[in-house]
């Protein structure tokens, strides 16, 4: 099994917007049925992430399918990407573990 972590920063003033945006990855992730959550950092080191999104995978290829297909539909993917993009203050990081038995 894997974890996919993504993590993002957003300006304070943007927080419940990428909240918003989040809820609606881990809502998704619910329908296909995949294991989600929005992770909220108490603290954090300078730089660190603003807000994370943690997905729990079988193999490699479900993470792929879920980035290309995750919210609703190809399209509705793409718009989601880009309007949460918008609120961004880098490219969010993606980190792949992998839960050592």
């Amino acid at each position: 099994m894997y974890i996919a972590r993504f993590s993002y920063s957003v300006m304070p003033a943007n927080r419940q917007r990428a909240i918003d945006f989040i809820h609606r990855e881990v809502q998704a992730a619910a329908r296909v049925p995949l294991k989600a959550r929005m992770l909220v950092p108490l603290t954090r080191g300078p730089g660190g992430p603003s807000l994370q999104f943690e997905l729990e995978i079988q193999s490699l290829d479900q993470f792929d399918q879920f980035r290309e297909r995750g919210i609703e539909s190809d399209k509705g993917t793409a718009k989601w990407m880009q309007e949460f993009s918008e609120i961004l203050t880098s490219p969010p990081s993606v980190e792949l573990l992998r839960i050592q038995d």
